[in-house]
């Protein structure tokens, strides 16, 4: 059995259910709108899910994009994955984005829009140096590594 943390969680909005993981083992919970909206080609949104947490030292919270919403209507995330910061304590919510350039989406209220995964994350102390070791990779940065779109098109870091 994996592991689980404690978080705490007030429902802003006692009609939705709280977020839940779907089947065992998923990573997500899923979120759920608090509003009624439709999303006009292209357009975005801020869409609050009816929850604030207080997750514990030491973890953050992410959300992340459905894929279902993604491969049926192109619905995705501006900010993907927002993060959620131990310390935040307002509403989650969801920078919803209709990336279809001719069909509007309707999101109903109660709809899962989202998902939230919790994870421990470390703090880093910066040790700043004159000069960087070095590595396999270089200074190699977008697209330096070859895949779909190969070296010379003239893209970022090809």
């Amino acid at each position: 059995m994996s592991p689980t943390v404690d978080v705490l969680i007030t429902r802003l909005d006692p009609e939705l259910p709280l977020p839940a993981y779907e089947h065992p083992g998923d990573a997500g919970m899923d979120l759920r709108s608090r509003v009624d909206l439709t999303l006009a080609p292209g357009e975005r949104s801020l869409v609050p899910t009816g929850i604030a947490i207080a997750l514990p030292p030491g973890h953050a919270a992410y959300v992340c994009a459905r894929s279902g919403l993604a491969v049926r209507h192109g619905v995705g995330l501006v900010n993907s994955p927002g993060v959620v910061d131990a310390g935040y304590r307002g509403e989650i919510s969801v920078v919803l984005v209709n990336h279809d350039m001719q069909a509007s989406v309707h999101i109903a209220r109660g709809d899962r829009v989202a998902q939230l995964v919790i994870q421990r994350v470390e703090q880093a102390r910066l040790l700043e140096v004159s000069a960087l070791p070095g590595s396999h990779r270089g200074e190699g940065g977008f697209g330096s590594t070859g895949g779909h779109a190969a070296a010379g098109d003239g893209g970022v870091g090809a």
